[in-house]
Order: structure tokens, then C-alpha cells, then sequence
């Protein structure tokens, strides 16, 4: 059931050779899975710029091989190349995804993408690269979840599954938009379905 998120793809290309290099090259000295995994997410979470926090030029950045190349991206785009770093180094890494409030005065919702990564000692944990900032604290250490967001405002709501693959609506948004002001414009949303909506929500992308 683990192989399908041990996989390379189209859009995590950890058989590229800049991301095959940066995973040997993370991976050097360490000491056990969790050092590994905590050195993955460390890296991406801190030297891969969040597009929008740094208000970047150019046409949005979509594959792992892109991100790592590009030193940025949006939450989903450095989330494949989370994905694409893990399973380099046989860790089993999918993607999931968040519905997070993103106008509250124009009541405007819009997906958030992190990552699940599998560890012998703990099963399935999320953690999230997104980059921290003010009011954003991520970190990885298990067992817990620190995520970069928390859901506290209605409509918001954790998409349960685990994915292998990036959503069609993550990869359309970062496909066709020529801009990172473009994709702002058009962040993806999902439709809620009522089982999954939040009494409690969380804050900025």
C-alpha cells in the first residue's frame, strides 16, 4: 500500500538529477529516520522561499525539480518537492491538503497544501514546509503535529486523505498561471462537503 508513495512522477521527480543530488546530499550524517526526515523538512521548510513571502518574478514553479532549481514556491509546489526529497531516501511521503479561510470579509476559502511522511516508529504524521514567519511556526517532532496552521474559523476543514499524487486543481493553478500574482488571484478552493466542514478553521495561506 506504501509503494504508491515511493514513487517518481511527473511532478515528484526525484529521479531528476538535481533533486537525486540534493537528496544524497541532505541525507549525509544522518543518524537514524527521524534525523533524516527532520534534515528533509529543515531544508525545504528554510531555504525553499515561500513565492509569495518573497514576492518572486516569473512563471510559478510546479515540479520538485522546478522548486529546488528555483529556490521557491507556493505551499503546494514545496510540498512535491518535500515529497520528491523523502522518497529519494525510500521514506514513504504523500501530499494532503487544508481548506483555510482566506477573506473573511468576502467569505473566500482556498487550499493549503503539506505533506504526510511515514515513520516506522510512529505510522502517518503530517508536517508542513511552508516556510515560518510571524505567527507560523512549523517544525517537525514527532509524535506530535506542528503544523503551520490550525483550524479555527467555520468552513475550515482538513482534507483526510493522504494523496500520491498533487490534486488536478493544485497542478491547473500552477500550470496555467504565468505569474505568482496570477495564482493569488486564483488560489485553488475545494467544495466543501458537510462531514468535513469545521466548527473551528485557520489563517493566512
Amino acid at each position: 500500500m506504501k509503494d504508491k508513495f515511493l514513487d517518481a512522477s511527473k511532478y515528484i521527480d526525484f529521479n531528476h538529477p538535481a533533486v537525486a543530488e540534493a537528496a544524497a546530499r541532505i541525507a549525509q550524517g544522518a543518524q537514524s529516520e527521524t534525523d533524516l526526515v527532520r534534515s528533509i523538512f529543515t531544508f525545504v521548510r528554510d531555504k525553499i522561499r515561500h513565492s509569495w513571502d518573497c514576492r518572486r518574478s516569473g512563471k510559478p514553479t510546479c515540479k520538485a525539480s522546478e522548486v529546488l532549481l528555483e529556490g521557491t514556491g507556493w505551499c503546494y509546489a514545496k510540498s512535491h518537492l518535500l515529497a520528491a526529497l523523502l522518497r529519494a531516501n525510500h521514506i514513504p511521503a504523500g501530499l494532503c491538503y487544508q481548506r483555510l479561510i482566506l477573506d473573511e470579509a468576502a467569505a473566500t476559502y482556498c487550499l493549503h497544501g503539506l505533506n504526510a511522511v511515514y515513520l516506522e516508529e510512529h505510522g502517518w504524521l503530517r508536517l508542513d514546509a511552508r516556510g515560518n514567519k510571524p505567527g507560523v511556526d512549523a517544525r517537525f517532532d514527532p509524535p506530535g503535529e506542528f503544523l503551520a496552521f490550525s483550524l479555527s474559523h467555520p468552513g475550515e476543514f482538513e482534507l483526510p486523505e493522504i494523496w500520491p499524487e498533487p490534486l488536478y486543481e493544485i497542478r491547473r493553478t500552477l500550470e496555467d498561471c504565468e505569474s505568482d500574482e496570477a495564482v493569488f488571484l486564483n488560489l485553488p478552493d475545494v467544495t466543501p462537503l458537510p462531514h468535513l466542514i469545521a466548527s473551528n478553521g485557520s489563517r493566512s495561506r
